[in-house]
């Protein structure tokens, strides 16, 4: 029954160990079936944390332009280790971030011309924390689109 269902839930998508761990405790199967099926799948590699933390930093990264912070926090969510969290997020280029940060700037900019440049900053800035950027990263970036269209900002605005 414990195999069926890890089976199952791995299937649909990857998953992490504490994640099939909680579906387990959920059936109500025993501890020591959990444990023993959740090893046997670690040890044919249908578990594996580091895996998945590097496939999860890589697709949400690119796809979400999501920073460390943000993966960071998603991945203990999905009950990846500290270890394991802190070596996936620092795979990821710090320009690369930088550059991701750029590019969702670059997107949002357009759709807010016609405000104030301080409403403009904020609304950015906002867009950038919550996908886990750090606010000196993003106040630089948003400082070079705007100034890029001629704007320039004060710089104590951060």
């Amino acid at each position: 029954m414990a195999r069926n269902i890890c089976l199952r839930l791995l299937t649909m998508a990857p998953k992490t160990r504490a994640q099939l761990a909680e579906a387990l405790r959920k059936r109500d199967v025993p501890e020591e079936v959990a444990e023993a099926v959740l090893g046997r799948f670690s040890e044919l590699g249908l578990i594996d944390d580091e895996a998945f933390a590097a496939a999860w930093v890589d697709s949400r990264h690119h796809g979400r332009g999501l920073a460390k912070r943000a993966l960071a926090a998603e991945l203990r969510r999905r009950g990846v280790d500290n270890e394991t969290v802190s070596e996936a997020v620092e795979r990821l280029d710090p320009d690369q971030e930088v550059e991701t940060a750029r590019r969702l700037v670059e997107r949002k900019l357009a759709a807010t011309r016609s405000l104030d440049p301080k409403v403009r900053t904020r609304r950015l800035a906002g867009m950038l924390a919550r996908k886990g950027y750090p606010s000196g990263l993003a106040f630089r970036v948003i400082r070079e689109a705007l100034e890029q269209e001629g704007i320039e900002m004060e710089e104590d605005f951060e």
